[in-house]
């Protein structure tokens, strides 16, 4: 039977809060920020949507150190993003990316604790994967691309969207043809360089 108690001190990862917890977790963030300058295009897919691996040391500390550790490597990243690469959007694309971060590796990390295994991963990335994939797709319906429309005009970010790809032309189905599939890209691809290298970096992290 799983100790509740334990599974709550992990919840609140008590451990991030030593001076080991926080070099871990300076570490982790710094090696987030620099995959998130590492943007890499996709066929198909508007210019702007670029993949990048920079939720895989999030994820990683999650499921290490806690959600709590995620969550605080998720913004830091985004802070250290927006001094030294604003993207032009005032902070909102970094809030959202920090909010679509956490949505994919909190719920992991949380079901991982529960469950320490390859099949609790799993479990735990396919949910975070989900609900990765729905707050992605609302963040760009009703905040990025409203914000995008402002900045640069509406028609302009269409153009940009409708180049990539012929079946998108309006937002609802930029959010079906280009959000939702770039999402659920990128989430497989950070799960499976996750499955593949934690338990050979898991016991440094611990």
């Amino acid at each position: 039977m799983i100790d509740q108690k334990s599974i709550k001190e992990e919840y609140l990862s008590p451990k991030i809060y030593t001076l080991n917890g926080i070099v871990k977790i300076a570490l982790l963030s710094a090696i987030a920020f620099i995959l998130m300058l590492l943007e890499l295009p996709l066929p198909l897919f508007p210019a702007f949507l670029k993949i990048d691996l920079s939720d895989l040391p999030a994820l990683i500390g999650g499921f290490a150190l806690g959600p709590v550790a995620s969550i605080i490597i998720q913004l830091i990243k985004n802070i250290l993003h927006f001094i030294f690469k604003n993207d032009g959007t005032g902070g909102a694309g970094n809030l959202a990316n920090f909010i679509v971060g956490i949505s994919f590796t909190v719920p992991a990390a949380i079901i991982y604790i529960k469950n320490r295994t390859k099949k609790g991963a799993l479990i735990g990335m396919v949910v975070g994967t989900i609900s990765l994939i729905i707050l992605a797709s609302l963040a760009n319906y009703f905040v990025l691309i409203p914000l995008y429309a402002k900045l640069y005009s509406m028609d302009v970010v269409m153009d940009l969207m409708t180049k990539a790809n012929n079946f998108i032309v309006d937002v609802k189905t930029y959010v079906i043809f280009a959000v939702v599939p770039f999402n659920l890209i990128k989430a497989i691809f950070t799960s499976v360089i996750t499955l593949l290298i934690y338990k050979k970096v898991s016991p440094l992290l611990k």
